[in-house]
């Protein structure tokens, strides 16, 4: 019994460790499966890869030749691109090293030049390989098939835009900065030009003038940047940073000129006071702009983009004289030909044609090309209107004052403004000032019309002019309602004409014997004058019946007051019509108050000398004894003066 336990122990204890046995081989045997299948499936690899091996030996070496003709030039090419990242690193600042900026940006450029000729070449040399692989059957037709998909769109990428981009957008980012430092060199030395004080003339102005605007050291590195910049095709923007950047340092320079007045509108000037002072601050300042502002710009245009061409400086420069105001000027001179005619508008067109004549060379020089087409039009445009306004304004100058004589003469006697200012306006004619200017425009206006200009023409006018104006204060002299007022307006005219034309270009016209004539009819006026108004009082203090004895005194009294009465009486009266009239040459002025003391004061001396203390004792006396000697002479002193005196003056007695 015991034997048989001890067996069944045995066995079942076999049993175990075989089960454990069979169980550990089992686990062996699903591992060593997964071996297999892992290695069955790499032996597939292996079997595809090692294929072509197995091709004919002479198909291997065709394949073979082609692969490394293809792949070793392809390879280069990749290395100029892994070359080309290595530059980012070497690029600089540009503003703290431009030398070495541009000389890495130069080394970028040629590598990409290498790129962009040769990345098509090494594509077609890929598809070369395909091509090989595929007619040699050496390869798996899927992989052929993947393979040429994938260098398909890669000669897509390489023939389309983005073949700028090989290098991955580094040379546009380069370009950018090299831009923006071209800006900042421009931005940073331009500096507003201030137009030059009246005292800086001479030498000083020309070298001014003549003086680059930027350092030179500046534009060299301009156009060192303008360069690399133009080889990329960045000459546009260049442009437009050029022409942005000067044209604002060109305003500013303008920004303290104050040139409103610029764009007044021709209504507008029509009733400005102070034109004339227009016409001379825009004389001063189109000289300014013209002579320093655009001719700086002008060299600083040509030293700068002298590599482009001409076309290209000329066209930019156009732009910033545009920017700058220049066809404002040229407007404001056309305001002046359409405003209204008067007799000064010659004058003002004179000022214009003189102001572009002393500009036209720079004008010619600076304007000249296509690009300044416009400038050039407006300016022809500009001078033709100022040579027919003038040559029509000196035209109709007679019929102006001959239009005069319908107004009314000046009520208190003195020149008036149509005599004073045509006479002033013949003189300033034919000065050394205007008669050149009015004779080359007649010139010009006679060849427009194929005649011969003769200068007997100019002075024929001129005289015709001041005959007009003789035969205004003839008809004017008419107009006055009494004599005293006709004399006095006479002598003044007369002596105006005479003093203002004597030593003149005009009055040699006129002639010696013309001169003389008018300062006769003054002379004579003015003995007609004090002869029909003061010379008429001394008469009324008459020393007829005046028998100084016993029983005559108070006859005699009685006759001096009465006397004395009618004295006081005339005097004032006259004094009263002539208080407000008007000798406004001073010499003229103090010879007919000298005329007039003389011819009163004497008189009432020596009557009162000897009757006045006939009167001067009695109670009423004030009534008859209204004037001292002296105020007396101070009042008929105080006449004929532009600024009217006062009416009041002392009375007292009588100084003998």
């Amino acid at each position: 019994m015991d034997k048989r336990i001890e067996n069944l122990i045995s066995a079942k204890k076999l049993l175990n460790s075989s089960l454990r046995k069979s169980r550990s081989f089992g686990s062996s045997i699903e591992k060593s499966c997964s071996r297999l299948d892992e290695i069955n499936h790499r032996l597939l690899s292996i079997e595809l890869s090692v294929g072509p091996v197995q091709a004919p030996k002479d198909t291997l070496l065709s394949v073979s030749a082609c692969v490394n003709r293809s792949v070793v030039p392809a390879a280069s090419v990749l290395k100029v691109f892994d070359a080309i990242h290595g530059l980012e690193r070497s690029l600089s600042d540009p503003q703290s090293d431009l030398p070495g900026y541009l000389s890495v940006l130069k080394r970028l450029e040629e590598a990409l030049k290498f790129l962009g000729e040769n990345c098509g070449m090494a594509i077609q040399w890929l598809f070369d390989i395909a091509k090989c692989l595929e007619d040699h059957k050496v390869m798996d037709g899927g992989f052929v098939l993947r393979l040429n998909r994938s260098l398909e769109s890669l000669r897509e990428l390489e023939s389309g835009e983005e073949n700028d981009c090989l290098d991955g957008g580094l040379l546009q980012v380069a370009l950018d900065r090299l831009a923006k430092e071209f800006r900042r060199l421009l931005s940073e030395y331009s500096i507003p030009l201030h137009m030059p004080s009246p005292a800086s003339t001479g030498h000083d102005e020309r070298a001014s003038i003549e003086l680059s605007p930027l350092p030179v050291a500046v534009i060299q590195k301009l156009k060192a940047i303008l360069r690399r910049l133009i080889a990329n095709r960045r000459l546009e923007s260049c442009i437009s940073i050029y022409i942005e950047v000067r044209s604002s340092n060109a305003q500013d320079s303008l920004q303290g000129l104050d040139l409103e007045y610029l764009n007044m509108p021709v209504s507008e000037f029509n009733r400005a006071p102070n034109i004339d002072v227009y016409i001379s601050q825009w004389s001063k300042h189109l000289e300014f702009v013209v002579q320093h502002l655009l001719e700086a710009e002008y060299k600083l245009c040509s030293d700068v983009f002298e590599r482009a061409g001409s076309n290209v400086w000329k066209n930019c420069f156009a732009e910033i004289a545009g920017q700058a105001g220049i066809l404002g000027f040229l407007q404001f001179g056309r305001t002046v030909t359409d405003s209204k005619k008067d007799q000064m508008k010659l004058l003002k067109l004179l000022d214009i044609f003189a102001s572009l004549t002393k500009l036209r060379s720079d004008f010619n020089r600076l304007f000249s090309g296509d690009a300044c087409a416009e400038i050039q039009n407006l300016t022809r445009d500009l001078i033709k209107r100022v040579i027919e306004g003038a040559c029509t304004s000196f035209r109709e100058l007679r019929v102006q004052v001959e239009q005069q004589r319908h107004a009314p003469p000046p009520p208190d006697c003195s020149i008036p403004k149509a005599v004073s200012s045509t006479t002033d306006y013949c003189n300033k004619l034919l000065g050394d000032d205007y008669k050149p200017i009015l004779t080359q425009v007649l010139v010009i206006e006679r060849s427009w019309k194929r005649e011969k200009y003769r200068e007997r023409f100019l002075f024929d006018d001129i005289v015709i002019l001041i005959k007009v104006v003789e035969q205004n204060l003839e008809a004017w002299s008419k107009s006055y309602d009494n004599a005293w007022q006709t004399y006095l307006f006479l002598m003044n005219n007369h002596w105006h004409l005479y003093k203002n034309l004597k030593g003149t270009e005009v009055g040699s016209l006129l002639g010696d014997s013309w001169l003389t004539e008018h300062e006769q009819y003054k002379e004579y006026y003015l003995s007609m004058f004090v002869r029909e108004s003061w010379g008429k009082l001394p008469a009324l203090l008459s020393r007829e019946g005046l028998i100084l004895f016993t029983g005559g005194r108070e006859t005699a009294r009685d006759l001096v007051k009465e006397r004395l009465r009618l004295f006081n009486k005339a005097l004032d009266e006259t004094y009263r019509k002539q208080s407000h009239w008007v000798v406004t040459d001073e010499d003229l002025r103090e010879r007919i108050r000298h005329v007039v003391i003389q011819t009163v004061v004497p008189v009432y001396r020596s009557y009162m000398q000897s009757y006045g203390a006939l009167v001067e004792q009695e109670m009423d006396a004030g009534k008859y004894v209204k004037y001292t000697v002296r105020s007396l002479e101070k009042m008929l002193g105080a006449l004929f003066h532009p600024s009217k005196p006062s009416a009041g003056f002392n009375t007292g007695n009588v100084d003998r």
